[in-house]
């Protein structure tokens, strides 16, 4: 009988990227490389493991804008462009690399990868990857949750609670769309708690949320068990927070198992290595040298001089590292269920791109250790935070602290002298969003004014998107970030101005909600 439980979640998020009045567009590569290094791997992990007969429990987020991309069908079918490139791209590798040994192994090993990224996406799932995941949350397996429509950072729209609320229950809407029931759990973007949501999440059904650490820890009264089980909010949701010691193994490149020297160096990569005239036919339109996904060096140490990966020696590093995680787990159980009067739980959360992007070997890391949980140990089993929360129903009530995952724990991310001449231009945008739904009743009798009112709530949510004040911090594509802002703003503004002049541009509508045509069926009537 085991002694504790282990919760792993992964928060699988993109923002919302389609460029149709483009070829192609270099930033939907975000999407396409993510389809490609994390989605597929792990759906060929899930699916292996089920054949086997491994019972395993996994809690994994599908963002609204990742679900919208994965099942619209410009993007999917950009997708199979973009991957047979890079078989044909690995084809002549496998020639150019011939007299090199370790070189065309590794050649001949990314043939077969992006082979069958071709076939689970086309032949497998038929185009839609999202019905692999309700699959497995079928079978029991894996518990999808959702998180806010499109990523909207709460703490920092909390002047207008009718923006808040439109992000939730458009999110559940969509969800429910793709998944055939009500979402039952949420990942609060950027795991930022703001006291208001509570209420909010209560009301559109929502029954247990993860929190940063410190925002479980500083909770009034101070939680009995730390994060070693849920609080309850004063609403009556169930709030999960992070085990540090878990997280910093995995996510840390410094300390944690992804800088170990026998994985994948991802800084290096044939898009910048090989000479420009043979791989140009490979990089977008504009000839810049770009990521393409192969990569033939292990990260070797702290030296411009790399070594060949090999992929035998990663593998064997995964499933020693993934043993190494899962004894640390144990003892951890073994101290904590000395001193507390239920099973202890430790929640692990990830972004889901660490793992086959930014660690190439992360996906096979979750598979070994699934697989150990199941067959070797018995001190810890795998667990949602949905099952740990009906099996232990009552619990301590607390309300907890403002937090977030980000930089310091607050908010500094995404406020901060880069990003704050947005959030005047945001707040503005949602008080005009709600004075728009209750000056115009939703009429048959006007289907053109409800379309311009329907687009003008896309353009806002979009807007509103955390990811645009994440990048403007990071320094890196900026100009796209901010590009996006202004753009949905500017779109917003000007659907306000037609819709309250009763001049709506019919053509220019058109070629917008083609553009942005993320919630196909979203009804303005939200922020009434």
């Amino acid at each position: 009988m085991e002694k504790g439980y282990l919760s792993f979640i992964l928060h699988a998020h993109l923002p919302f990227v389609r460029h149709p009045e483009y070829t192609e567009f270099l930033e939907e590569d975000w999407f396409f490389e993510a389809i490609t290094e994390t989605y597929i791997p792990l759906i060929n992990v899930f699916d292996k493991l089920i054949e086997d007969g491994v019972d395993f429990r996994i809690t994994m987020s599908l963002t609204p804008p990742l679900i919208s991309m994965l099942t619209d069908t410009l993007l999917q079918s950009r997708y199979i462009r973009y991957v047979e490139k890079r078989i044909e791209l690995a084809e002549k590798e496998i020639g150019r690399t011939k007299h090199q040994s370790e070189f065309n192994r590794l050649a001949q090993m990314y043939h077969g990868y992006f082979t069958n990224a071709r076939y689970i996406f086309v032949e497998k799932y038929r185009r839609n990857l999202v019905a692999a995941f309700r699959k497995f949350q079928d079978a029991g397996n894996v518990e999808v949750i959702t998180c806010s429509a499109t990523h909207g950072y709460f703490p920092l729209m909390n002047n207008n609670v009718n923006a808040m609320r439109a992000q939730i229950h458009v999110a559940m809407n969509h969800y429910e769309k793709h998944f055939g029931r009500r979402p039952r759990g949420m990942w609060l973007s950027e795991c930022a708690y703001e006291p208001e949501i509570d209420r909010i999440l209560r009301e559109a059904g929502v029954r247990f949320f993860i929190m940063e650490t410190h925002g479980i820890l500083f909770a009034s009264p101070r939680p009995k068990y730390g994060v070693y089980a849920p609080i309850v909010t004063p609403s009556g949701i169930a709030a999960f927070g992070r085990d540090r010691e878990s997280s910093k193994q995995v996510w840390s490149a410094r300390e944690g198992y992804p800088g170990d020297f026998f994985y994948r160096e991802f800084y290096r990569d044939v898009g910048f290595d090989l000479d420009y005239d043979y791989i140009r036919p490979y990089l977008h339109g504009d000839g810049k040298r770009s990521n393409i996904g192969i990569k033939y060096y292990r990260i070797t140490g702290k030296t411009d001089q790399k070594e060949p990966y090999s992929p035998e020696k990663a593998m064997d590093k995964a499933a020693e590292h993934a043993g190494n995680f899962l004894f640390n787990r144990e003892k951890q159980v073994e101290h904590l269920s000395a001193v507390m009067d239920r099973k202890p739980i430790i929640v692990a959360p990830y972004d889901a791109e660490l793992f086959g992007h930014w660690w190439f070997e992360g996906p096979r890391w979750i598979d070994f250790l699934f697989r150990k949980i199941a067959s070797e140990h018995k001190t810890i089993s795998l667990i949602t935070p949905l099952e740990y929360f009906e099996k232990y129903p009552v619990n301590q009530v607390s309300t907890p602290a403002l937090s977030s995952w980000g930089y310091k724990g607050y908010h500094e991310y995404w406020l901060n002298e880069s990003n704050d001449w947005i959030y005047r231009h945001l707040h503005k945008a949602a008080e005009r969003m709600v004075e728009l739904a209750k000056t115009y009743p939703c009429r048959d009798e006007n289907p053109l004014q409800n379309r311009a009112l329907n687009q003008a709530a896309r353009e806002l949510l979009l807007a509103q998107s955390s990811d645009w004040a994440f990048i403007m911090k990071t320094g890196a594509m900026v100009e796209y970030a901010i590009k996006r802002t202004k753009e949905h703003l500017f779109r917003f503004t000007k659907l306000y101005d037609d819709i309250r002049s009763d001049k709506i541009d019919a053509a220019w509508l058109s070629d917008i909600e083609g553009k942005d045509n993320i919630f196909s069926d979203i009804g303005y009537h939200i922020y009434q």
